[in-house]
């Protein structure tokens, strides 16, 4: 190439990391250096690499990367899109040893970095190392425990918070109750907001507290808020209504959302296919089916189901079926041996979530080969998806903790599931 940029730097980078090039993608990175200040993704390339290299990895940190606040707050970044805490943590090691453990910033960084990746007691060690934690720091924290289902502990943390709470704090602690089904104490916290703290609730304040009646069964309160807002409702708060109709098969309401969805943003399937599984699960397929038609002769897309689990140091992705994954024979084998067995434990198949009027033994099928199921059974690990877990995979996950005796975390686009002994950290409200 007769020039090179950053973007073709971080390409090569990323391609040696991701085939397990530890060795090249260090040289490619050490050259870089000499050119470029490199981005967050081409330290996670190269984290990721030390992940799987052991001392090798550490002696890279020591010996290329400078013993910076800056720069480690980039590395940290970088940690947040990574498959486990293990990177964090290597980072941190690493924090420590140059003598900047006490810095603020990039105390905050590792709490939100260990979140990302569902290792909450690892953000609250973080936090309570702190001497003097700052704003962002209490939010970080709070919006650990929200992504994590831990409502109780977000309240207590948010009743002895010493810094003034901001508009962004406001929006974790609301996100707490909403996960935990804390519809009193979210309320209260919603009208304290400017009576207490003079900050005046905006948009996402409001798709909150929509979102925690929503869950909570109580729609009309939260269409009667949407009523209220002195501002124009957002796709978001739209969002959070559907949300809560589906949940509760609220059909009218879910419509209206629905409508209102689509002429903010035409290209959002979400509210397509919501009120097409809202309609499934009614048992009324033709009109499932014609929302389908409509999203087609409107070219909207969904993005597809995927899983990603790490094992070693691959990243394997899973889409449903397990298409895209060059053991899919043995994984499907797999899965069929699980499913026998957790049938046994109790295990029914979720049927009425299937999207199309066909046989029940081909709706079960149909269920069997979600990608977080597949991404299991290769390797009972973390698992990550990009969309929000659908019920019966919830529960087939619920079941396998016991099965297996170990705890399974799945992350989708909402939070963290923690799935030890049939029960999950969500308590089944999400």
């Amino acid at each position: 190439m007769p020039d090179r940029n950053i973007v073709s730097w971080t390409a090569l980078v990323s391609g040696y990391a991701q085939y397990g090039r530890s060795d090249e993608c260090f040289r490619v990175f050490r050259d870089m250096l000499i050119w470029h200040r490199p981005t967050e993704f081409a330290f996670a390339s190269v984290i990721s690499a030390c992940g799987g290299d052991g001392d090798c990895g550490r002696q890279f940190l020591q010996e290329y990367l400078a013993s910076d606040r800056h720069m480690f707050s980039i590395v940290l970044k970088a940690c947040v899109g990574l498959a486990t805490e293990q990177h964090a943590s290597i980072v941190q090691s690493y924090v420590l040893k140059v003598g900047l453990e006490d810095d603020t910033v990039l105390a905050n960084a590792l709490i939100h970095a260990y979140a990302r990746r569902g290792s909450v007691a690892l953000s609250k060690q973080a936090f309570d190392k702190m001497g003097s934690p700052d704003t962002v720091s209490w939010y970080s924290m709070l919006k650990a425990y929200a992504m994590n289902g831990q409502g109780k502990e977000a309240l207590q943390l948010f009743s002895r918070m010493d810094a003034q709470p901001d508009g962004a704090t406001f929006v974790a602690i609301l996100s707490a109750c909403s996960h935990a089904g804390m519809v009193g104490e979210g309320t209260k916290i919603f009208e304290t907001m400017s009576n207490n703290h003079g900050i005046v609730p905006q948009l996402d304040h409001y798709a909150c507290m929509v979102d925690i009646l929503g869950r909570a069964g109580q729609i009309s309160e939260a269409k009667d808020l949407i009523g209220k807002m002195p501002m124009k409702p957002d796709s978001v708060v739209w969002i959070a209504l559907l949300g809560g109709c589906r949940k509760h098969g609220e059909t009218k309401l879910a419509k209206l959302a629905a409508v209102k969805l689509k002429e903010l943003d035409p290209n959002n399937s979400l509210g397509y296919v919501l009120m097409s599984n809202i309609f499934c699960t009614d048992g009324r397929f033709n009109e499932a089916r014609l929302i389908r038609r409509e999203m087609e002769g409107k070219t909207v897309r969904k993005e597809p189901g995927l899983s990603w689990i790490k094992v070693g140091n691959q990243v394997h992705e899973f889409a449903s079926r397990g298409q895209q994954h060059l053991e899919r024979e043995a994984i499907c084998a797999r899965l069929e041996e699980l499913v026998k067995r957790l049938t046994d434990l109790g295990y029914v198949p979720q049927i009425s979530l299937a999207l199309h009027d066909i046989e029940d033994e081909n709706k079960e099928e149909q269920l069997y080969y979600h990608s977080e199921k597949l991404a299991l059974v290769f390797a009972l690990m973390d698992i990550m998806k990009n969309i929000r877990i659908c019920v019966d995979c919830h529960n087939f996950m619920k079941l396998a903790s016991e099965l297996v005796d170990m705890e399974i975390v799945v992350g989708d686009s909402n939070r963290f599931h923690h799935f030890k002994v049939k029960v999950c950290s969500c308590n089944d409200y999400w």
